[in-house]
Formats: structure tokens, sequence, C-alpha cells
């Protein structure tokens, strides 16, 4: 049980990166390496705050996801949008998001030290007994937060004239051109919507473990995995990605080794590759004959 416990917990921060790297994949068809960069920068905003500033983790905590928020939508309208409207293809992005995403660290390097930092100013408790598990505060909140953002998000995209306008243009961006809707708004939200769900699951694990610069990339990757697993563009896809792989990885890790838990997310995306490419929830898309 508290293997499975754990498991949850480490795959609804997956479902939430997975989420926020979903939106902007779906709109923008190029793997944003920024996005990592933005998750690390969530967190070092909120330990800022509260270091420098003083503020209490309440209100430090949904001003850093405002700024990540802001970040994201920074990278698209400074570099993203002018590389798309000169017809740059998804390599050039995809070399453009990396020396963001390489950018941003060295920033936050530079600007708070390598050394290892903490949001936590509690000591560390023995946690709730639930089930047979031993769950934490912090991760109780994890797995709330993570559920309610998956319904509000679901509940925006569906019913938000914006959230319609955002699914219209992941489905076929220049269909919706035609039809009326502003692509480049469309991108602009989600950037930051992507951006700002990146930091809430950056503030969350900074709440459970500790922060380092380098924190974003593997973030970044299991996300992906994530989203692949689940299918690319399908919100229930990224919540069930999300909980597969973080309990694939201490199943398997409680078996052969919890060193090898990242070795064991690739072993299932390589899987899925292999045997279902378009993911749990994704559709097998057909070539159309003219």
């Amino acid at each position: 049980m508290q293997l499975i416990a754990n498991g949850f917990i480490a795959g609804s921060l997956y479902s939430l990166v997975a989420l926020g790297f979903a939106l902007i994949y779906g709109a923008t068809r190029f793997f944003n390496f920024a996005h990592g960069a933005v998750y690390t920068a969530g967190a070092y905003l909120t330990y800022a705050l509260i270091a420098y500033v003083h503020l209490p983790l309440l209100a430090a905590a949904p001003i850093a996801v405002l700024l990540a928020a802001g970040l994201g939508l920074l990278t698209e309208l400074g570099i993203f949008r002018p590389l798309r409207r000169k017809s740059s293809p998804p390599l050039i992005l995809l070399i453009a998001s990396l020396g963001l995403y390489i950018l941003i660290q060295n920033v936050v390097s530079l600007a708070f030290g390598d050394d290892v930092k903490t949001l936590r100013d509690t000591p560390v408790h023995e946690g709730l007994l639930i089930f047979g598990a031993r769950i934490t505060e912090v991760q109780l909140l994890t797995l709330v937060v993570a559920m309610g953002l998956f319904i509000a998000t679901t509940l925006v995209l569906s019913r938000a004239k914006f959230g319609k306008a955002i699914r219209a243009v992941a489905n076929d961006r220049d269909l919706a051109y035609v039809t009326g809707i502003d692509a480049d708004r469309s991108i602009a939200i989600v950037y930051g919507l992507g951006s700002a769900l990146a930091g809430v699951a950056a503030i969350l694990i900074s709440l459970d473990v500790d922060l380092v610069p380098t924190m974003g990339m593997n973030a970044l990757l299991m996300g992906a995995v994530a989203t692949i697993i689940g299918g690319i563009g399908s919100i229930p896809g990224a919540a069930v990605g999300g909980l597969l792989l973080g309990l694939t990885q201490h199943l398997g890790g409680w078996k052969i080794g919890s060193q090898w838990q990242e070795s064991i997310a690739f072993v299932v995306l390589l899987v899925f590759l292999l045997f279902r490419p378009y993911g749990v929830f994704g559709r097998k898309l057909r070539k159309a004959e003219i």
C-alpha cells in the first residue's frame, strides 16, 4: 500500500507536468524544452519570495505561479512566435527551446547557487496512516490539487469559449484560422496556462523534497513520457499516463531497486512506442487519400 500511495503521489505530479506539456505541444506541435525551465523557475521564484521578500508561503505560491505563467508567455511572445512567423521548421523551434532551457537554468544557478534549497520551514514528522500507508499533509495536498486542476482544465477546455478555441487550434491550426479563430491568441493562452500548471507542480514537489537548478529536466522528461503513454492531446491521457508511470516506477523499483526508476520509465515508453504509439487514450490516425 505504501508503494501504491507513493506511485499515485509521484504520478499526480507527472500528470500535472504532462498536462501543461500536452497543452503546449497540442497547439504548437514541437517538443518545448523550455517548459522544464519554467518548472524550475516556478519553484525558485517561490523560494525567492519567501527567503528575500519574506512573504508567507500562502502568498508566495500564487504569485510565483503567476510569474511562471508570465515567463512561459514571454518565451512564446519573444522567441517562438517570431520564429513561427518566419515559417521556421519544428527542429529550429526545438533547438531554440533547448537553448532557452540552458539559459534559464544557468540564470537560476547564478542567482541562487547550485546548492540544495528547501521550502519547508517545519520539522519533518510522521505522516497520516491511510489504508495502511503513511501520507504527509503535503502529499495529500498534492493529490487534491492535481485532481482539482485536472477537473478545472477539463471544464475550461470543454465549456469556455477560449477553451474551445484552444481545442480547435490544437486539432487544425489552419482550419481554425480560416474559421476566424485567432490562433496566436490561443497559443499565448496555452503557454500561460501550461506554464502555470508547471509552476504549481514545481511548488508541490519542492514542499515534499528539495530544490536544485537541474530539477526541470527530469520533470520534463517524465511529463513527456506520461503524455506519450496516455496519448498526446488527451487530458484524461495525461492523468492516466502520469499515474501509470508513477505506479510502474515505484512497484518496479521495489523489485529491482529504486536507482532504476528512470530506466523503468523509459522501458515503459519504448514498449508503448513499439506496440501502442498513440497511447492509452490516443486515436490511430488514418491517412487521407486524394
